[in-house]
């Protein structure tokens, strides 16, 4: 069979289009890397002493399976923060990515290194906690996948064994009720995915594991403490008595042959290898945990007398997660078997029957809203008498909490709203602020007619801004900040107050705030705007009729309006609310003003190249001497294009600032902190580790960003003499207003992607506001 590393050869059909064949072929080749021949016992142990990590045990396994998809870095409350890729459910495009809460994730993989190292937590059972909508389930689902696709990888098999004792003696061998018809069904795998190891006397495993971890390049090692699974058991036991009675000598060489066991790699998914007990699942506790004795199969085996282990299910949720997760999903709804589970981590033994235990080797999670806290406290006024005292001691919390990054509720509102799942990515704050503010367009059926509807541009960010801002903590708010400021802060990391950049380590916050607890979740976002979507009346935006755009403050107001409608807010979180939303409000209207300026004065903008340059020769100046830039081109510095550059396109001095073109105080103090100190602090910020910078962004600047990408209005007045905001709804033909409208709403398609409405509708608000103070 072709392994993974060898090269997929599948080809097209001889016109190279795809043909029925061509789609077959791939799914053989997909099959033919995921599994392999079965091998003996010694051919697998063979293996393991080539890949040791292959012997890993549950928690172990789990931990290889986060860390095999890598990392990569973001920035959550202001932080920067390595995030596990495997939370972003890289194998299905992202579709179950669990957005956010990455410091959490992080205390959970560290919690899992050191159950996995037997640090001190083998005990805890890791508990899932968070109000509804804050990507719990995401984490089962992300669970399933991740673990499914790396048992399909050369790092990541996964192994179990299957037995055959028919034609010892004439025996019919182990069944399952069905009579066999040839020797492929008299193979029989063990229902709980047995680790091969566990076929071991307890001595030789020991040695095993012993010159496994020896070989091991990790930290964690292995361990394989489980004992045969009561089905496995029963056929060695069987094996074991009938060649005692034919007299063979080496009994475990002729019981573990490849004719009687045989080691088989399976993909991990739910059933095997990972349990789930899902909150409509019923039965009594001992069923829903390990499985159920089945009445026919115990008559029909007839074991004189005893209960037959091949008579027993095995399909509770610690049988189906033996070898890998347990995972009980809204355990407030089982909290009756969390007691139960209580000695599993540590002795990892349950029982069958009181004469018939099974050994267990899984990680146990669970997951759970709020409601279990208000269970497991019931009793706390017992204090020292408290049943459940021991249950809580047990359980290693982890809390999640609702998104307080802006782009990340955006892009969990495009997730909700569109069928793109693809995770955000992005290399630059530029490129997620494009993302943050790019329309959407939907269709909607009604009546069997399709309409396109949009969300207009900084629609999708105003309404996740109002979601971000109802979670965060006002009671540690800096005197200087709003709560728009905390919520850029939380996802930039940064903040430029007066044209300086203002990092999180300036400002100082509680570490015992509630940010996040508590807010608007994002399905009550989503189904404000599903409303809006289907909603038949026709909108009117300043006395333009628009039924298929939805403008941000339509989004707002409607959030706003209909809080008191929703059953999930208290009367004080309305009112609590309400009165967010003003800041937000003002926010979007400061980023929709500033579209409508870069528009208006998009021919004006100064090139970068004369920004690089002017910044070259401010350096040159501060040295003293010439230089050489990147370009290798030598650099003396200019003073008179420096003049030019400082009046005309900073528009910060006057000819009165200079003598001749020799600077006076006020301008060299202004090269000195402005341009030469923020260059320094940017090239600080991005060294590397031997303290080397590879590159100077002069964009980076404040003083020189707020030049390439920003103008206010005294500008406009400058530029467009005759310019009037008070025509713009109906500006006369041949008017420079006139003018200036037909290129801005041109402009504001082309640089950021509005609509030819979307881009009436902005500007008409925009120009509404800039009128009464115009004059």
């Amino acid at each position: 069979m072709r392994r993974e590393s060898e090269p997929d050869n599948t080809t097209r059909g001889d016109s190279g289009r795809e043909t029925g064949r061509d789609f077959v072929n791939s799914a053989d080749s997909a099959l033919e890397r995921t599994y392999e021949e079965p091998l003996s016992l010694s051919e697998f142990v063979d293996r393991l002493l080539e890949q040791p990590a292959l012997a890993a045990h549950a928690s172990k396994y789990l931990l290889d399976a986060i860390e095999h998809a890598g990392t990569r870095t973001v920035i959550e409350e202001g932080e920067e923060k390595r995030r596990y890729r495997f939370f972003d459910d890289p194998w299905n495009d992202g579709e179950h990515a669990i957005l956010g809460n990455t410091a959490v994730l992080n205390r959970f993989v560290d919690d899992l290194r050191s159950i996995a190292a037997g640090r001190g937590k083998e005990e805890k059972i890791l508990w899932l906690d968070g109000p509804t909508a804050t990507g719990k389930s995401e984490l089962k689902r992300c669970l399933v996948n991740g673990l499914r696709e790396y048992s399909k990888t050369e790092a990541g098999r996964r192994y179990t064994v299957e037995w055959n004792v028919a034609g010892v003696d004439g025996d019919p061998g182990l069944t399952y009720g069905d009579e066999p018809t040839s020797d492929e069904e008299d193979w029989y795998e063990s229902p709980v995915q047995s680790n091969p190891i566990s076929v071991f006397p307890p001595a030789v495993r020991e040695e095993l594991v012993a010159t496994l971890n020896s070989r091991l390049d990790d930290h964690i090692p292995v361990r394989a403490d489980s004992n045969l699974d009561p089905f496995c058991r029963e056929a060695y036991e069987y094996l074991e008595e009938e060649y005692r009675r034919q007299g063979v000598e080496d009994l475990f060489s002729a019981v573990s042959d490849r004719k009687h066991l045989r080691v088989k790699n399976f993909v991990v998914d739910i059933g095997d290898g990972i349990g789930i007990l899902h909150s409509e699942d019923a039965g009594q506790p001992k069923e829903r945990l390990v499985g159920s004795w089945m009445a026919g199969m115990l008559r029909e085996l007839d074991s004189r007398g005893r209960k037959n282990p091949q008579a027993f299910s095995y399909d509770g949720v610690l049988s189906q997660g033996n070898g890998l997760i347990t995972i009980v999903e809204d355990a407030s709804q089982h909290a009756d078997l969390l007691q139960k589970l209580l000695n599993v981590p540590d002795e990892g033994r349950v029982k069958l029957d009181k004469s018939i235990g099974m050994d267990v080797d899984t990680q146990l999670i669970i997951i759970s809203n709020p409601d279990l806290e208000a269970q497991l406290d019931k009793h706390a006024d017992r204090e020292g008498q408290d049943p459940l005292k021991a249950l809580k001691r047990r359980l290693d919390r982890h809390e999640f909490a609702y998104l307080t990054n802006l782009s990340l509720e955006s892009e969990l509102l495009h997730r909700e709203l569109t069928d793109k799942t693809e995770v955000w990515d992005a290399n630059t704050w530029d490129q997620l602020e494009e993302w943050i503010r790019e329309p959407l367009r939907i269709s909607v059926r009604s009546d069997d007619d399709v309409t396109e509807r949009e969300l207009a541009p900084h629609t999708i960010e105003a309404a996740a801004l109002y979601s971000v801002a109802s979670r965060l903590d006002v009671g540690d708010l800096p005197e200087d900040l709003d709560l728009v400021d905390k919520a850029l802060l939380f996802d930039r990391g940064y903040l430029r107050i007066d044209e300086e950049r203002r990092d999180t380590e300036e400002f100082s916050f509680e570490d015992d705030a509630t940010d996040g607890s508590h807010g608007i979740p994002v399905t009550y976002t989503r189904d404000v705007i599903a409303d809006l979507l289907h909603e038949e009346s026709e909108r009117f935006h300043d006395e333009l009729p628009v039924q298929d755009i939805i403008m941000p403050r339509d989004i707002l107001d409607a959030m706003a309006n209909r809080l008191s409608a929703a059953p999930v807010f208290s009367e004080r979180e309305i009112s609590e609310f309400e009165q967010r939303v003003v800041p937000v409000k003002d926010h979007i209207f400061t980023q929709q003003e500033t579209d409508v300026l870069d528009a208006i004065m998009r021919d004006k903008r100064v090139d970068e190249r004369t920004v690089e340059e002017y910044v070259e020769h401010v350096y040159a100046w501060s040295e003293g001497e010439t230089i050489q830039n990147e370009r290798g081109e030598r650099i003396e510095p200019d003073a008179l294009q420096m003049k030019i550059f400082e009046i005309e396109h900073l528009g910060r001095f006057a000819d009165e600032d200079y003598v001749g073109n020799e600077p006076r105080d006020a301008v060299r103090g202004f090269r000195e902190e402005q341009i030469i100190t923020a260059l320094n602090r940017h090239a600080w910020r991005n060294r590397d580790e031997e303290f080397r910078v590879s590159e100077i962004n002069p964009k980076e600047i404040p003083i020189i960003k707020s030049v390439l990408g920003s103008h206010d209005w005294d500008d406009v007045r400058r530029t467009f003499e005759d310019f009037d905001p008070q025509q713009w709804d109906n500006p006369p033909d041949g008017t420079e207003t006139a003018v200036i409208k037909e290129q801005t709403i041109r402009n504001m398609q082309e640089l950021f992607e509005y609509s030819e409405a979307s881009a009436e509708l902005t500007s008409r608000h925009v120009m509404s506001q800039v009128s009464y103070k115009w004059d």
